[in-house]
């Protein structure tokens, strides 16, 4: 299997994993579905329950209700795994993220070059601290209340129950939003909404494997920033720190460069430090 197509087979095994987690649920509490699985819930498998009811259990001594303990430990993973590469649970598992992307396929078909440019840029930049306002609010709000209040306008959760009572009409609302915008801007809740991936994003200031581009043998064709889904412009840096990069790796030599060993993912610890991406593109 050629590697540009493993990030594809591994958004589509998530997506219909969650899906058949979500759909199998509804059917157990009507007596149907696969037994092994009746147990499995969205809410156990949401990691961003897992940051709140920690918060939670640290200060209250109680977790957020609704969440199981594997959010906790899905969190802890997808943490380490940012640690070493970076988001990668928003670019590559994400099941919002991938049908946003699916969805901005067509966008790009009908929109050609304007798709993913209509804000401009300076509304833009404003518009991504949008996220760190969210996740400082439902941090907040959660703890105090010990009840995932997100829940009332999570597009995700909205995403795999909108067939059910358990979704919320506002986060259907949200979804539906998000999916329109999807259209026009690729990832929009990714790039101005999502509070974990405002979390996630950090990690992309300390990550041990970074994306690197070789100065040298840049052609400046500037492929890599125009396959970026988060309008990061790779090719004005040595090194990726941008918050809004999500580890997806469009912008490397395997997928989009056309020169080889020019823009990949290297250890932080042995390749050199160059110039920082200090704005929010």
């Amino acid at each position: 299997m050629k590697k540009k197509n493993i990030r594809i087979v591994v958004q589509v095994f998530f997506f219909a994993l969650i899906g058949l987690i979500s759909i199998n649920k509804t059917l157990a509490e009507s007596g149907g579905g696969v037994t092994f699985l009746s147990d499995a819930s969205l809410h156990a498998l949401c990691p961003f329950g897992g940051v709140v009811t920690l918060y939670n259990l640290f200060t209250l001594g109680t977790f957020i209700k609704k969440i199981h303990m594997s959010a906790v430990i899905l969190m802890s993973i997808i943490f380490i795994l940012a640690i070493l590469f970076g988001p990668v649970f928003c670019g590559w598992v994400c099941p919002l993220g991938t049908v946003e992307e699916w969805i901005g396929k067509a966008g790009r078909k009908l929109f050609k070059n304007k798709y993913n440019n209509f804000v401009p840029k300076k509304l833009d930049r404003i518009l991504r601290y949008l996220r760190y306002i969210v996740l400082i609010w439902v941090v907040y709000m959660t703890s105090i209340s010990g009840y995932l209040l997100f829940d009332k306008i999570d597009p995700y959760n909205a995403l795999f129950s909108f067939w059910s009572e358990e979704a919320a009409p506002s986060a259907i609302i949200v979804l539906v939003v998000t999916l329109t915008l999807s259209l026009f801007v690729e990832r929009p809740w990714c790039k101005y909404a999502c509070p974990y991936g405002a979390l996630l994003g950090i990690s992309n200031k300390f990550r041990i494997f970074k994306i690197k581009r070789n100065e040298n043998t840049c052609i400046s064709c500037k492929k890599c920033g125009r396959s970026c889904p988060m309008n990061i412009e790779v090719s004005a840096v040595e090194q990726v720190n941008n918050l809004q990069c999500i580890s997806c790796l469009e912008c490397t030599s395997e997928r989009s460069c056309p020169v080889e060993n020019t823009v990949n993912m290297q250890n932080n610890s042995f390749a050199p430090v160059g110039k920082e991406n200090e704005n929010e593109n």
